[in-house]
């Protein structure tokens, strides 16, 4: 069946990603590949990546974790959200890792897996998911491969990233494990003392840039391209879409393309977004709806009905368009389009 929509994956940019986070962490790189692996393909990413060498790979469920299927042997998958009163028969069943983050989480494992390899994750200021350093001794008789914590603040320049630092050096230096890790896409730029034994990109693998350090680094993996139901001219004094937000100062060539919010092309684009066709640059007008967007297209004569136009889904470039985070992006990514993998 035909689709309208186009989002192709450059499997080699996912690579050249991992392996530059990886030499600046100066440690092995694990790779996040939850949410369906940000919305590309959790699979078809997890197979990228071993290829590359990747051996560590997070999930947030065990449902993502079963959703895998089977994995190499040399491959360990960690399933960030540990344990839950409902997860036992899972637990049991799935291949797979807990990263345990409660008092309740501990002694439940201990219940179900006595003595099985388990990953521990410190809340070190974050204030989401971990136990507090007081309630390490909790952990007494665990076998702990990884113990883990989160960075809060790792996207800016903050006194609470040294703070978390020194608090999870504090809980490492009292708990055993075989590695410790903290460091996510944006941790990672922040220099080695965040690296320990293992990092955790995310955002960065699939094109995210986090900070300044990783700008010009990592290559645009999402490629999004809608084909044009339909070339009009609008009017001038009329307007075009909901809401009427765009009027046309003059007689203006409009292309209406097959990708709105249902798709994930949100309505922060809005007056916002472009588009392009080879090197013109198509400004999205007026609102996106649910199915369709309006782009520009004078500078493009020859666009009709039925070609394809890039849409300007560079993610940093697409959240400064949109207001957006560069996360949102990704993983609102509709299921209508047709997913290809180079």
């Amino acid at each position: 069946m035909h689709r309208p929509l186009r989002l192709t994956v450059d499997s080699k940019a996912i690579q050249s990603n991992w392996r530059w986070l990886q030499e600046r962490a100066g440690v092995p790189a694990g790779a996040a590949v939850k949410a369906d692996g940000y919305g590309l393909g959790a699979r078809e990413t997890t197979e990228t990546l071993i290829e590359a060498g990747c051996r560590d790979f997070f999930v947030s469920t065990w449902a993502e974790a079963e959703a895998l299927g089977n994995l190499p042997e040399s491959v360990t998958l960690i399933v960030l959200h540990g344990v839950g009163p409902d997860d036992g028969d899972s637990a049991s069943r799935i291949s797979a890792r807990p990263c345990l983050n409660t008092v309740e989480q501990v002694a439940r494992w201990k219940e179900i897996s006595p003595g099985t390899p388990c990953d521990v994750m410190v809340d070190t200021g974050i204030n989401r998911l971990g136990l507090r350093p007081t309630e390490m001794g909790a952990l007494d008789g665990l076998d702990i491969d990884t113990l883990h914590s989160h960075l809060a603040c790792a996207d800016e320049d903050t006194a609470m990233n040294a703070m978390q630092l020194e608090r999870f050096r504090a809980v490492a230096s009292a708990v055993a494990a075989k590695r410790y890790s903290m460091a996510n896409s944006a941790g990672i730029c922040l220099g080695p003392d965040y690296s320990f034994d293992l990092v955790r990109p995310g955002l960065a693998l699939y094109g995210g840039v986090p900070r300044p350090e990783a700008e010009g680094n990592i290559r645009q993996v999402a490629r999004v391209e809608a084909q044009i139901v339909q070339r009009r001219t609008i009017p001038q004094g009329e307007s075009c879409g909901y809401g009427a937000t765009f009027v046309a100062k003059e007689a203006t060539e409009a292309a209406i393309l097959n990708i709105g919010y249902a798709d994930g092309y949100l309505r922060g684009f809005s007056s916002h977004g472009s588009a392009f066709a080879g090197e013109y640059a198509l400004p999205v007008l007026g609102r996106v709806s649910m199915d369709l967007i309006a782009v520009g297209c004078d500078t493009a004569p020859a666009l009709k009905e039925g070609d394809w136009v890039e849409i300007d889904y560079g993610l940093p470039s697409a959240s400064k368009q949109s207001g957006l985070s560069q996360y949102e992006l990704l993983t609102t990514l509709g299921s209508r389009f047709e997913r290809r993998w180079t």
